[in-house]
Order: C-alpha cells, then structure tokens, then sequence
C-alpha cells in the first residue's frame, strides 16, 4: 500500500496526498462528525490531478472513496483502512455564468449554496435546495442525484444538469460538457452518472441548468383534517396556481406536535389542531397578481372544507418563520436514539402504508413514535421511528417493518438519499434481479477491477 502512497505524492505533491488523516464519512445525524479510518487523503486540484491519481490507482488496483461535502446519511463515502478518500474540496471554483443560455459551468466541490448565490447576483436560480445546502458540494448532490424541497416544480438533481465531466476508473477522461437543453444524439451519458454515487466515475465539473429568478414567493401553513382532503388539496392548488406551486410539504401531527411545543422555538401559526398540516409554497412572476391568486386559491380551499384552518405569510419573514417548522427535523433528538427513512410510493398508497408501519411497530416494540414528514408532492416522505436502541438486531428488525411494506406497494426504499451501505441489504426491495443485473454489466464495464467506492449499492 505504501508504494501507491508514494507514487501519487511523486506525481501529485505533499499537498494533494495527507496520511494520517481519516476520510471522513457519513455523518452522525444526532452526534455530529463521523470519522472513518483512511489509508490517505487525495486532494487533487484539477480534473488532470484526478486523471492522474485514478490512473496510479487503477494500475495498484487500489480502492477510492470519492467523496463529497460528506453530507450525505447512508454512509455512501465511508472509507477503511485499505481504502483512499479523494476529496475533491480543493475544486470549488464557478468557471462561469451565461445569464442568456441560463447556464452555469462549475467544479465538483463548489458548495450548493455557494451555486445558488451566484445565480442569484444574475438575477437567475438554482432551483435545487436543501438544508445541508452549506456544505453540500455540486459533486456530491450529482453523484447522488439530491432531491429536496422543489422537486414537484424543477425534478431532481437529473432534471438540472445539463452536461459534465467525470473521470473513469482507469483515469479516461470523459467530457460532455454540454449547455444544450436538447441533445438528442445517442445516449445521454452523463446520465450514467448522476445517482451512481462515485460508483463508475468521479464527477470534477458540471454544466448546471439555471432558471429565471421568480418575483413572487407566496407561502401558507394549512390543517388538514384528512388524507383524501391532503390529496384534493394538493390537486386544486396545481390546477388553480397556474403552474406556480414550488413545494407541498405534508407533517402529520405526531411532528406537528414536535415541532411546536417546548424546547422548541417554533409556535403553533393557529389554534386548530388537525390529522395532517401542509406547507405550501408559490413561486411566480407578479408579485400583486400572484399573491391574489394565491389567496383566492386558499379562500376557495376553505370553503369547501378541504383546508379547516390557514396561516398565510405576509412578508420575508413570515416565510421563514412558517419553513421553519418543516426544517426543525433535530427535534428529534429527543426521542435518541432514533432511525432515521426516506422512502417514496405511490401517493394514494401513503395512508395505509404509515398504518401498517405503525401497527407492526407497536407489536412488535410496545411503545414507540414515529414522526412521519415530507415531500408529499412528489410521493417521498421520512420516517423518523424511536425510541430504540443502536443494537444491530433492533435496527435490523425495524428496517424490515418499513422497508417489508413498501415491497407489495411498489415503493422505494430511497426517494433521495441513495443507496450506499445503509440500504445495499434492501436493494431487492425496490430493483428486480434483471435490474441488478444490467446495474451490475455497467459497473463491470466501466470499473473491472472494482475499485471506485467498493461495496457500495451493489
């Protein structure tokens, strides 16, 4: 292992190869960092370094860990002792910004966050966003196609990408660096890509899909009494807001609850109490008219009884305040240790879905919570079960309640985590053998000798 060290120091630098150090990994959600041991740390500085240090790798038949912000919560860039970490931290920079094309070109390690402001001084916007959005890198929300708050409007990390850069397991390089929103010639291998979580090739720059900046933001907070009502609800505001809902964000009352009583800060926005609330968010072009719509659209909800009570924001603040509750997810900690799910089915199938879950966990625990939250819009919701303990057989036991009941509702045991290590044992859950399988000729075609990040989805 010390003669790969030594040649990448020779050809990289003292910089760009740290022993000694961990390499990171997924972090402890309710603990903070989470360090993973490391045989080194790979800090190349261009997309010519990473050629390079794959190229060594690939000739030691040496294991690489490709890593991102190290924000992600299956442990999909875990390392070991036997493995290296590539870190791609030291390319952070925007390369450029077309505000005619509406495009953005970018290195792998600039942060999310970071994309989102220098769209925004070009009156543009990035439309992905999400809470780890400090940290996150461009990389890794490519590698594991990263979904969050505005998926139901502008899809997935797959729908904003345009075009990149990724380097193969034996170093080739391949650039399809594309600004063109239609490409039609043949396969579309960027796609191959993004959600391979570092699997078939290290993605080092990216051309980024940017959007007209919207010049509304209208939000309301609604109870609900009932799922049928969630849905109706959800059919009438994307019907009547002409294309403008952004976000429908569903919080049973169990979180509700949570999330509004001491220690935390947030406060009920209305006296009602009901089975299920909904944040719901409208990005438009008129301030004046948009706001109106908007208001008409909850007032016609209210009438006919699918909405029982609303808050609706009247400034910036407001805003914040009614996301907020939504994004108040660490008041979990409460209830530590906890488990943490995000899986995805078909809307209708929801309600009797979380039943299930909660009956077979009661039976088979006793006493348990489980606060259930999410993207209802886009069919992706988080469980959070506990209290529990850290015990493998505990665990076990209830990953095979809330992944067993997605399997007969054709369900998905990752709506936007990905795969990593956390849920390689529930694959099946969710891929058909025949999917496997091809999964597997890709990965064998692109990466023989098996070593980009080893051991991880398949």
């Amino acid at each position: 292992m010390g003669d790969v060290v030594s040649a990448l120091r020779e050809a990289l630098g003292d910089r760009a190869v740290l022993e000694g150090e961990t390499g990171g990994g997924a972090p402890d959600w309710l603990g903070g960092a989470r360090r993973t041991p490391a045989l080194a740390v790979l800090r190349p500085a261009s997309t010519e370094e990473v050629s390079t240090a794959l190229r060594i790798c690939h000739a030691h038949r040496q294991p690489v860990v490709p890593q991102g912000g190290l924000t992600g919560l299956v442990h999909g860039a875990d390392t070991n002792e036997r493995t290296l970490a590539l870190s791609l931290e030291r390319m952070h920079a925007i390369e450029a910004v077309d505000p005619v094309n509406r495009t953005m070109t970018v290195q792998a390690g600039v942060p999310l966050q970071r994309v989102q402001e220098a769209a925004d001084e070009h009156d543009l916007l990035f439309p992905l966003d999400l809470g780890a959005r400090g940290s996150a890198t461009i990389g890794g929300n490519i590698a594991t196609n990263a979904g969050g708050n505005r998926v139901i409007r502008y899809g997935m990390m797959r729908e904003n990408v345009l075009g990149l850069e990724a380097v193969l397991a034996d170093g080739t390089v391949v650039s399809s660096l594309h600004p063109m929103l239609k490409n039609n010639t043949g396969y579309d291998l960027k796609q191959l890509f993004v959600g391979s979580e570092g699997t078939l090739g290290v993605v080092t720059r990216a051309v980024l899909r940017l959007r007209q900046k919207p010049r509304s933001e209208n939000v309301a907070f609604v109870a609900v009494p009932d799922f049928d009502r969630v849905t109706a609800l959800l059919a009438r505001v994307d019907a009547e807001l002409g294309g403008m809902l952004s976000a429908f964000e569903v919080l049973w009352d169990d979180f509700y609850r949570l999330i509004t009583t001491p220690p935390a800060e947030n406060r009920p926005p209305f006296a009602t109490r009901s089975a299920f609330y909904v944040l719901i968010e409208a990005l438009g072009g008129d301030e004046a008219a948009d706001a109106e719509r908007f208001q008409t659209v909850l007032a016609r909800a209210l009438e006919d009884g699918l909405v029982v009570d609303a808050a609706v924001a009247t400034s910036a603040a407001d805003r914040a305040r009614l996301w907020a509750m939504r994004d108040d997810v660490g008041q979990v900690r409460r209830h530590a240790p906890v488990q943490t799910f995000d899986v995805s089915l078909p809307i209708p199938a929801v309600p009797a879905y979380v039943e299930e879950v909660n009956a077979r966990l009661g039976e088979r625990f006793g006493e348990v919570v489980n606060f259930v939250f999410g993207h209802l819009g886009d069919g992706n919701i988080h469980l959070i079960v506990g209290p529990g303990d850290r015990e493998p057989e505990t665990r076990q036991a209830v990953e095979a309640i809330v992944y067993g009941a997605l399997a007969p509702r054709g369900g998905s045991v990752s709506a936007e985590h990905g795969i990593g290590l956390e849920k390689k044992p529930w694959l099946a859950v969710s891929r058909s053998e025949a999917e496997q399988a091809v999964m597997r000729a890709v990965k064998q075609a692109l990466d023989p000798e098996g070593i980009l990040n080893p051991g991880k989805i398949l």
